[in-house]
Formats: C-alpha cells, sequence, structure tokens
C-alpha cells in the first residue's frame, strides 16, 4: 500500500456459527468445532440440501427494542451487533471532534433475501397494502452501514459494496484505502449475510454446488478433500475497526496487526466459474504482494476461499502455486470453511478476522474434515487440527460469483 500512511486493526467483532463473539468463535475454530447442523430456521424436509450453518441462540430482543427487532432485517441485526463488539472491542470513544473522521463500509451479498421472499408472499396471497412499510429499507444491502451509523452518529463516509463472496475481502479493502488517502482516521468495515432461505437453497442445488451430505452435516464441508462434494452455506458477520497507526498509537489502542496489502480483481472469464487455472485470484495474490513491498515467501500462513466445490479447491491450489512457486509448498495454508461454512458475502471479514487471531494467538486453525488426498490439491492444508507457528504475515483470499477476487495480507505490528 504505496504511501507512508500504515493501517492497523484495532477492533473485532463477529457472529458466526460457532460463536457470537470473536472469542468464542476462535476458541471452537481452534478447537477444529464444526457449526454445520440440520437447518431449523425453516422446514428444509423438500430441498435436496438439508444442513447450514445457522447463527445460532441468538435473539434479537436481547439486542434491540421490540420495534427495532421487528423491523431490522436479520442481517442488519447481524452487522450492528458485531459492530458493537468492535467498537468496543476497540476502546472507540466517538465525539464530535472525530465522528465525520470515521467511515463505514460494510457489504452484503445479497442484502434482505428473506424480506424479499417474506413480501413477495404476502403480496401475492393478501395485496399489495399489506406489504411491509419497512420493505425497501429492510432489503437494502447499505441498510447495514447506514443503520450502524445512525446508532453511533458517525457520520463520515458510508457506504456497503458488493461483489458477491468476495465483499467482505473488498470492504476491508477499500476502508484502508480511504485510510491511506487520508479521507478518514478510522473505518469500520466488514461483511454480513443472512440469507438460510428455501429460495436460496434450491437456487444454489441446481447450480450444484452445495454438500448434500445431509447425514452427516459436521463432515459435509470438505475443502481439498477427493470426496468433497460442495459447500455449506451459513450465515453471521465479521466487523473490523481499522486506523491510522499514529492515531492508534498516540491513543494508545491495542493493535492485532497492520493491513499491509490489498489487491482485488476480476477474471472477466464467466459469471459462475473461476477462471482456467485461478489467473484471477493469481493477479489479486501478486497485487496484494505487491503493494505490501514483500517477497511472496515471507507469506506465513493462508486463509484460502477454499469452499469444498469440485472447481474452486484445484483452481485456487494452482493459483497460489503459480504465485508462490516452490515457496508455496512451505507455507501452511487452511480453509475455514470447513467448520464455519461459507458465509458469502460476510466470508471475507470473518476469515479476515481468523487471520488476524492467527497472528495474535501464533496457532494456525486446521481444515477440518480432510482424510482423503487429491493429487489436484496438494499443499499443506493444516489437516484436521491446529498448529502451533510462529507467523509474522498471514493472506486471506476471497473469490466472488461474477469473477470478483481479493486478498488481503496482515502483518503482527511493531505498535
Amino acid at each position: 500500500m504505496q504511501n507512508g500512511t500504515r493501517v492497523v486493526v484495532t477492533g473485532l467483532g463477529a457472529i458466526t456459527p460457532v460463536g457470537n463473539d470473536v472469542t468464542t468463535t476462535w476458541q471452537n475454530l481452534i478447537a477444529g468445532k464444526s457449526g454445520v447442523a440440520p437447518i431449523t430456521l425453516f422446514d428444509a424436509t423438500n430441498l435436496a440440501t438439508q444442513i447450514a450453518g445457522e447463527v445460532k441462540h441468538f435473539d434479537p430482543r436481547q439486542h434491540f427494542d421490540v420495534k427495532e427487532a421487528r423491523r431490522l432485517e436479520r442481517f442488519v441485526q447481524f452487522a450492528s451487533v458485531a459492530a458493537r463488539e468492535a467498537i468496543a472491542d476497540a476502546h472507540l470513544d466517538i465525539t464530535d471532534h472525530n465522528r465525520e473522521r470515521i467511515a463505514i463500509v460494510i457489504g452484503s451479498g445479497v442484502g434482505g433475501a428473506l424480506s424479499v421472499a417474506e413480501q413477495a408472499k404476502i403480496l401475492e396471497t393478501k395485496g399489495p397494502r399489506r406489504v411491509s412499510p419497512f420493505f425497501i429499507p429492510m432489503i437494502l444491502s447499505d441498510t447495514a452501514p447506514g443503520q450502524i451509523a445512525i446508532e453511533f452518529g458517525i457520520t463520515g463516509p458510508n457506504m456497503a459494496i458488493v461483489s458477491a463472496c468476495a465483499t467482505g475481502a473488498n470492504a476491508l479493502g477499500e476502508a484502508a484505502e480511504m485510510i491511506k488517502r487520508g479521507d478518514v482516521d478510522i473505518a469500520i468495515c466488514g461483511g454480513v449475510e443472512a440469507c438460510l432461505h428455501p429460495l436460496m437453497f434450491a437456487g444454489f442445488n441446481t447450480m450444484g454446488v452445495l454438500s448434500t451430505r445431509n447425514a452427516e452435516p459436521a463432515t459435509a464441508c470438505r475443502p481439498f478433500d477427493a470426496t468433497r462434494d460442495g459447500f455449506v452455506m451459513s450465515e453471521g458477520a465479521g466487523v473490523l475497526v481499522l486506523e491510522n497507526a499514529e492515531r492508534a498509537r498516540a491513543r494508545g489502542a491495542k493493535v492485532y496487526g497492520a493491513v499491509i496489502g490489498y489487491g482485488t480483481s476480476a477474471d472477466a472469464s464467466h459469471v459462475a466459474t473461476p477462471a482456467p487455472e485461478g489467473e484471477g485470484i493469481g493477479r489479486a495474490m501478486k497485487w496484494a504482494l505487491q503493494r505490501a513491498h514483500i517477497e511472496p515467501r515471507a507469506v506465513s500462513y493462508i486463509n484460502a476461499h477454499g469452499t469444498g466445490t469440485k472447481l474452486n479447491d484445484p483452481t485456487e491450489t494452482t493459483a497460489i502455486k503459480q504465485v508462490f512457486g516452490e515457496d508455496a509448498y512451505a507455507i501452511p495454508v487452511s480453509s475455514t470453511k470447513s467448520m464455519i461454512g461459507h458465509l458469502l458475502g460476510g466470508a471475507g471479514a470473518i476469515e479476515s478476522i481468523i487471520c488476524l487471531k492467527a497472528l495474535q494467538d501464533q496457532i494456525l486453525p486446521p481444515t477440518i474434515n480432510y482424510a482423503t488426498p487429491d493429487p489436484e490439491c496438494d499443499l499443506d492444508y493444516i489437516p484436521n487440527t491446529a498448529r502451533p507457528k510462529k507467523i509474522r504475515v498471514a493472506m486471506s483470499n476471497s473469490i466472488g460469483l461474477g469473477g470478483h477476487n481479493a486478498s488481503v495480507i496482515f502483518q503482527i505490528s511493531d505498535l
């Protein structure tokens, strides 16, 4: 990242299928615990896939008053609660002196899909006058950052970025760029998704990309394993607080790490299939390394996109080998989607948080459910058990439908 301004991470917040905060999520990931289970949010009997990574024990009434709980879509609720955790974790004091210098960049792949499906049914069965007056703001992806701004009185740049499953990583990367440019001093950024609905499952099932191991949900997602049969859809949110490093130092902030590189690219190849040989994500990784001003061998850990689909895993593996050469075989790579499923627009943000926790605790999360090697996937995937390891630099990869790619690099900070 090219000018002299350094960007550091001072706050983390998360809601995932394995925990409703960062600490619980991280502890369960290191323990190799799966958050995938039979669907309980609706009757999935007629679906080919009947498992998901649901957020558990989340009661909106514990976080919002009755009116807010009713009019805020589930994805907005997740984003708001994760943002509260991140802001509190950063000990960020928002005042009249700084509220204009704080950005909020939080994206969602599909926004209020639950409300679209619900209100469409109401329109069909009860008529147009019964459609909720809150319907439009409930479905917009930018309602999540907008709601957070309202709650905290933050008046700086505010937006949602949408790039399918690369959304969370792009939101983080672009937020860091705002700080690098000097537009703001602080950015609250991340990704969120809450779209577990029969329509979404039906759509992904007809694409043939979801796992159908309904009888064994905890072992259904098998990234890089030869027996993988698709990804597991999940929900949740990840929110990070980024700051100008000098400002963070001046206020004595705790620092998880620095954002040192960001690359994003397009496949320009196919709307649903990765570019051959992983050229797109390869470009994103190369550009992130160039902007970080580090050699590929400096990367100590890669949190892969690693969905567990037949196409993604060998394609991403090939891209890593092309970017890192022979060093690729010495770099541990894992897919934490094996435990939390695929949060779609929230994936890149959660996985960035995981990279930062790995840097903080010097332990690498595993790829669980790895039993049968695939000759096309021949890297070190940290199979089944977390691994203590001294690391200084971690990379997070994200790949989205439409040919979107993003790679973010984090480093232990000297602050």
